[in-house]
C-alpha cells in the first residue's frame, strides 16, 4: 500500500456520509477529490475538496476522478430497486476499479451490516466486496451499522467480524454518520486495518481517537477468499451470473 498518501478520492462525495468523508480527509491534509455525477450538486461538498464530474456506471467517465490518487473511499449507495443496487451499489465498485487498471491504491469500501442476509441489495454490496478483495489492492471493507441511530450518550466505537446481526433494523447497531467517516478515513494509512473487514457499531461511551488498537484486535480476511473472515459461506461462486464472474477475473488480471 502506499506509505504515504497525498490524494484521495470519495465516491458518492455528495452523499450524506460523503460529505463527511471529504471533511474528515481535508481535516487529515489530504489533497481530496470529491466525484459528483452533476457539476451543479458541487455546493453540497465541503470547501477545500477538488471537483471532478463523472458517471459512477460508466468506466469511461472516470479517468480524471482516479488519475494519481493514493487512495479511494467509496461512500456510494443506491435507493433501492435490483437495477439500482446492481447498477450503483455493484457497479460504482467495479467501474472504478477498471478506471484504476491496477494502479496501486488504497481502499476503503463502505457496505452495510448484515450484508451477507441474502437478499438482492445486499447481494449487490456483497459482490462489491468481493472485487476489492480480488483485486490484490490493499483495502478495508467497513459495514456500518444504523446511520446516527445514537443516544446522546452512545459513541465508543466497537469493531465486529463474522457479520452475524440481520434483524435489518437498529437493534443490529447504530453508529454516527461522522464515525463512519473518521474509520473508513483513518483506515486508509492503518497497517493494522488493511485487508480487514469489519462491522462498526457504537455502544454507550466516549469515542475514541486512536483507532489502532480497534484495527489491530481484527483478523485479517484469507488471502484468496472472496469474502471476510468469518463470514457466513451461503453465496456460491458458482451460482453467480456470468458477468460477476468475468469482473472479478478482470479484477484479478489487474494484478
Amino acid at each position: 500500500m502506499p506509505e504515504n498518501l497525498s490524494t484521495v478520492l470519495v465516491v458518492g462525495a455528495t452523499g450524506s456520509i460523503g460529505r463527511h468523508a471529504v471533511a474528515e480527509a481535508l481535516r487529515n491534509g489530504y489533497a481530496t477529490r470529491a466525484l459528483v455525477r452533476d457539476a451543479h450538486r458541487a455546493s453540497d461538498v465541503p470547501d477545500g475538496a477538488e471537483i471532478v464530474v463523472g458517471d459512477l456506471t460508466d468506466a469511461a467517465t472516470l479517468g480524471d476522478a482516479v488519475k494519481d490518487v493514493d487512495g479511494i473511499v467509496f461512500t456510494h449507495g443506491s435507493h433501492g430497486g435490483a437495477a439500482d443496487a446492481e447498477n450503483v451499489d455493484y457497479g460504482a465498485v467495479r467501474n472504478t476499479l477498471e478506471a484504476l487498471a491496477g494502479r496501486p491504491a488504497r481502499i476503503a469500501l463502505m457496505t452495510a451490516i448484515g450484508v451477507t442476509k441474502r437478499m438482492t441489495g445486499h447481494d449487490w454490496k456483497r459482490r462489491g466486496e468481493r472485487l476489492v478483495r480480488a483485486s490484490g489492492l490493499s483495502y478495508t471493507i467497513v459495514r456500518p451499522g444504523w446511520f446516527d441511530y445514537n443516544a446522546p450518550d452512545q459513541h465508543r466505537l466497537v469493531m465486529l467480524q463474522g457479520d452475524r446481526r440481520w434483524a435489518s433494523d437498529p437493534s443490529d447497531g447504530v453508529v454516527s454518520r461522522a464515525q463512519i467517516a473518521q474509520v473508513l478515513v483513518a483506515s486508509l494509512t492503518s497497517a493494522a486495518a488493511n485487508h480487514k473487514t469489519l462491522e462498526l457499531v457504537a455502544d454507550k461511551g466516549l469515542g475514541q481517537t486512536d483507532l489502532e488498537p480497534l484495527f489491530a484486535s481484527l483478523e485479517s480476511d484469507q488471502v484468496g477468499v472472496l469474502d471476510g473472515v468469518r463470514d457466513t459461506d451461503n453465496m456460491s461462486l458458482a451460482d453467480e451470473p456470468g458477468a460477476v464472474r468475468d469482473a472479478l477475473d478482470r479484477a484479478r488480471g489487474h494484478r
